[in-house]
């Protein structure tokens, strides 16, 4: 059964057979036409692929809610639209990379044309790289903006681009909401400049490679312990994406001799044909790292996603097993040895901070207090871990950060999330514990000892179509206008709601502002809960996908290594009982 293509998509189907489009787009239509393919082409056409405020992503393919020429193309004059207001009177450059994704180069090279067309400079990348040494880019050559051709850790049939401003960081607030009028301008292909002007396109590669491997090397807090256990057995995947350019390299610039590439998965492929999902916060994406460390005796696995901005970790627990580490606990153990190495080489000043998101895990802010750090909470995106980085830039100085998605930071030379630097000092933190007699696992542990058992759970609801998003919506609405007024036994003391922008102590009633404007802070949709036991539970539906997630963090203290299973046990049970009081299904 065929379903009937409504008047205005079949409009804009008309329009691209009739239009400035080539002749392949065309053919490939009306195969869809003539073999009844009505489902597809609905999908296909039945509205404009919508830049948001991160930039583009789809399915590639013919249409107007698809990747492809036509659709890259309006986005990138809307955006070269904008610069060109932006920065009036200046001579703008703009550098781009791309992933290993289908159509990533191709589309790569239309970005270019399109931006030397409207008479800028083009730094293009000759070949795959990672997305954090385009915000690196950005800033050594002097950049306006930059584009990285990548989805991500999406399925293999999408593609899609980031778009970045001037300090190398995604772009943000007003800039993301006035790019996206100007992309919503252009409403005929015949208003891009397609025709590129080669003069202008100038590719980059290892001028920029040797730059950053050596600023990463910089981050290194004791080289003489690599020195020292120079043969850690390290197992690293790349997912068949960008690590491989890099991560090998910079683990050997450092002095390491012992990495085991897992060759199954070392070529680029944007088919990702080893794994369901190239995304390391999942087991199966790890599961060929996870056999050949148990093969080889590894001292740590590590897997980054197909751009390389995120990095999964996994060490021997005290069982004697593999166990995979989530983004909350390598993102504290880094801030960890960050802090104290800090403290030991006397650099802590009182002007020096950490950055994390609202849901990621509070075990941070703990030991910055500690440390007499400041921690700045920002809401979820690396974006405004970057603002936060440039608004405080001069006046405090940034140590490292990181969000609970497996995304850090160390130092200030990369404005978003660095899966090449994170490997480096991930590495570099196992061989310090591996050096005075410990696992990555022993470390862990150790910090739980010292500041407290941190655990957090995830659930996240699915809640597909109109009746799913009216739901979702009923959900916050519900919780807004009836707080719990207690979770797991322990009274909610506070309740932060970022679409207000408005805590309340509720055992006082008093309501105050959670500034907005600055420090990574703008009106949200996201509710938390604080209870009296150190609970919190944040509450945020997804902006792109029919679902509510729910984010659970709990603690307890850990007196002696030897309780940490039964703490363990403890806190997951927890999580669990937190998850039946808010009817979490």
């Amino acid at each position: 059964m065929t379903t009937a293509i409504d008047s205005a998509t079949q409009a804009t189907i008309d329009h691209w057979l009739n239009g400035n489009y080539d002749s392949d787009t065309k053919a490939a239509i009306r195969t869809l036409l003539d073999n009844g393919e009505s489902t597809e082409l609905i999908d296909s056409f039945y509205k404009n692929l919508e830049f948001g405020t991160g930039g583009l992503r789809g399915v590639i393919g013919v249409g107007s809610n698809r990747m492809n020429r036509y659709t890259v193309g309006a986005a990138t004059q809307g955006l070269a639209n904008y610069l060109n207001a932006a920065f009036p009177d200046q001579a703008i450059k703009v550098a781009i990379a791309h992933d290993s994704r289908r159509m990533s180069p191709e589309f790569a090279r239309i970005v270019a044309d399109i931006f030397s067309a409207n008479g800028m400079e083009v730094y293009l990348f000759s070949s795959l790289r990672p997305t954090p040494e385009l915000s690196f880019a950005i800033r050594q050559l002097g950049c306006q903006s930059g584009i990285v051709v990548t989805a991500s850790h999406n399925p293999p049939e999408y593609n899609g681009y980031k778009a970045y401003w001037n300090d190398g960081g995604q772009v943000v607030a007003p800039h993301d909401k006035n790019i996206i009028t100007e992309v919503n301008k252009i409403t005929s292909i015949d208003d891009v400049k397609f025709e590129g002007v080669p003069e202008r396109i100038h590719l980059i590669d290892e001028e920029i490679d040797s730059v950053y491997v050596e600023r990463i090397k910089s981050n290194s807090i004791n080289p003489e312990v690599i020195a020292r256990q120079k043969d850690l057995n390290i197992v690293y995947t790349p997912i068949h994406g960008t690590g491989i350019t890099l991560v090998p390299r910079v683990l050997e610039a450092l002095g390491f001799t012992n990495v085991n590439i897992v060759e199954e998965q070392a070529k680029p492929d944007g088919d990702f044909p080893t794994v369901k999902s190239p995304n390391p916060e999942e087991r199966d994406a790890m599961r060929l790292a996870l056999e050949k460390a148990e093969a080889i005796n590894a001292d740590l696995i590590m897997a980054t996603d197909p751009d390389a901005d995120r990095v999964g970790s996994g060490a021997r627990n005290h069982h004697g097993e593999f166990e995979l580490l989530n983004g909350n606990q390598m993102a504290s153990l880094i801030i960890y040895y960050l802090l104290q190495a800090w403290k030991d080489n006397g650099k802590l000043t009182g002007k020096e901070f950490v950055a994390k998101t609202i849901v990621t895990t509070d075990l941070i802010d703990k030991m910055c207090a500690e440390y007499g750090v400041f921690c700045y909470n920002t809401l979820t995106g690396f974006k405004y871990i970057a603002q936060i980085i440039r608004e405080l830039e001069g006046q405090q100085q940034f140590i490292g950060g990181g969000e609970e998605s497996y995304g850090y930071l160390i130092g200030d030379f990369v404005r978003d999330k660095d899966a090449i630097a994170s490997c480096a000092m991930i590495a570099e933190l196992t061989a310090y514990a591996k050096d005075k007699g410990l696992s990555l696992f022993d470390l862990l542990m150790e910090m739980y000892q010292k500041f407290g058992f941190y655990y957090e759970g995830l659930i996240s609801l699915t809640k597909k179509g109109k009746s799913g998003a009216e739901e979702i919506q009923q959900m916050m609405a519900d919780f807004r206008a009836n707080p719990p007024k207690q979770i797991a036994g322990s009274p909610v003391l506070r309740v932060d709601d970022y679409a207000s922008l408005e805590r309340t102590d509720l055992t006082t009633g008093e309501k105050t502002a959670i500034e907005a404007g600055k420090m990574g802070i703008e009106s949200s949709n996201v509710l938390q809960f604080f209870t009296a036991d150190g609970t919190k539970v944040s509450a945020r539906p997804s902006g792109t996908e029919p679902k509510i997630k729910f984010y659970v963090g709990v603690n307890e203290p850990l007196a002696r290594k030897e309780d940490f299973d039964a703490v363990y046990e403890q806190l997951k049970q927890k999580v669990q009982t937190v998850m039946t009081d808010l009817n979490l299904k």
